[in-house]
């Protein structure tokens, strides 16, 4: 019951830092089940990947929330979602497999690095002033589009988020205007979610270090416990956004990832130092 209320609480900290900030909580989920995990005496061999693989489950059901709530304000490019789709799901699956073939350690190291990029970018998009230009979509072709949509799958799945802080960059770079690439990203989780789940299912299955409720990497207390906070969250966080400065939350924000990072990277330099 007491880890229920840790699991609640956390979904309820990712959810409205997702609706304050426009980021996926995968950011938050992740590091924090990793601190979470070790606490409670979870195998140092599959509690990096059970959390990345709880997150991206998360993601599943917060995701139809947000892809709803674009939709309905036309935000969301289904031509381009359609178009990317198959790239998505077969990078997020081969995430899920490069995941797996990665020691706990290393893929902390990796989202250790992950949290400092995300937290400089955002540190720096915190410090510009806000343009307003907006430019016309210049897409690549039908291949390149598939195979950046790979690419993006890949590492979403790998950092257990739902890949807007990858698709909305992406779009942005080539003209997409910011609201319909946001709504756009917003529905890239859920095939990101669904296939990168799956492939941590399938990857974890089997394995003697899981503890009890637990399909492959999966750990159901924390899934529930995360989504049945999370949602009702990020509308909460959503309504706040309009009350605080959202380039003062970003810094402050990019700050706590920063830390996040060099602590992952400072836990496992061990390894660096092994490779020397």
């Amino acid at each position: 019951m007491e880890m229920l209320f840790v699991y609640l609480l956390l979904g309820a900290i990712a959810g409205t830092a997702a609706g304050l900030l426009g980021i996926g909580g995968g950011l938050i989920i992740v590091p924090a089940l990793v601190l979470i995990f070790s606490m409670t005496g979870i195998s140092p061999e599959v509690l990096t990947h059970m959390a990345v693989g709880t997150s991206l489950a998360t993601i599943i059901i917060t995701s139809i929330s947000s892809v709803w709530a674009h939709n309905t304000k036309g935000a969301v490019d289904w031509h381009l979602f359609w178009v990317m789709t198959p790239g998505i799901l077969v990078g997020s699956w081969l995430g899920g497999v490069t995941a797996d073939l990665l020691p706990g350690a290393w893929l902390q190291l990796l989202i250790g690095v992950f949290a400092i990029v995300m937290a400089a970018r955002m540190g720096l998009s915190s410090l510009r002033p806000t343009s307003q230009q907006e430019s016309d979509d210049h897409l690549p072709g039908l291949f390149p589009l598939i195979c950046s949509a790979g690419l993006i799958g890949w590492l979403a799945a790998i950092f257990g988020i739902g890949g807007g802080a990858l698709v909305v960059p992406y779009l942005s770079h080539f003209g997409v205007k910011m609201q319909r690439a946001v709504g756009t990203s917003a529905a890239f989780g859920l095939p990101i979610a669904i296939s990168g789940s799956l492939s941590f299912v399938v990857q974890g299955w089997g394995n003697k270090l899981l503890p009890h409720w637990s399909s492959g990497y999966i750990y159901w207390p924390a899934f529930i416990g995360i989504v049945l906070t999370s949602v009702l969250f990020a509308k909460f966080g959503a309504n706040l956004a309009h009350r605080i400065s959202a380039k003062r939350l970003k810094l402050c924000f990019a700050i706590l990832l920063c830390i996040i990072g060099v602590r992952f990277i400072w836990q496992n330099f061990n390894l660096l130092i092994g490779l020397g």
